[in-house]
């Protein structure tokens, strides 16, 4: 078990609240990229590798993407990073599924991808992943 992954997971995250610094954090995630990141869509199996630079490149341009034609906001406040300068983790949520977005309950909602520099743990079995979803996961990397 990453508890690593889980401790990073669960603690001080910071929101991306402007778009102009989820596209700081995208740089800062590129420049770390040589620290190796794992790609991890709830829902789906946990990767077993690390993502290469082109795949991490590809996931953030298509990310960046969905999140901006999909969180019909003009600020972003979806996208959670442990240190905008050096991130470890990230977790972003899914503009579709949201949920309760105060995240006060007892079951907060869980974020549909998490970039990750640490193995990730399997955060709900139960994730029931809608068909659109699957089916922009899989396009992603066909």
């Amino acid at each position: 078990m990453s508890e690593e992954f889980l401790e990073k997971y669960n603690g001080l995250l910071r929101g991306v609240m402007q778009w102009d610094k989820l596209d700081t954090l995208w740089s800062a995630v590129r420049k770390q990229n040589t620290d190796g990141w794992y790609i991890y869509a709830l829902g789906h199996e946990i990767p077993e590798k690390i993502a290469n630079s082109d795949e991490v490149e590809h996931f953030i341009e298509r990310m960046d993407k969905l999140l901006r034609e999909e969180h019909d906001q003009d600020y972003c406040g979806i996208v959670y990073t442990d240190d905008f300068s050096h991130p470890t983790l990230v977790k972003i949520f899914d503009p579709n599924n949201l949920g309760t977005s105060c995240g006060s309950s007892k079951t907060p909602p869980l974020p549909g991808w998490v970039l990750s520099q640490n193995k990730p743990e399997i955060l709900d079995a139960s994730v029931l992943l809608p068909g659109n979803r699957k089916r922009w996961w899989n396009r992603l990397w066909n």
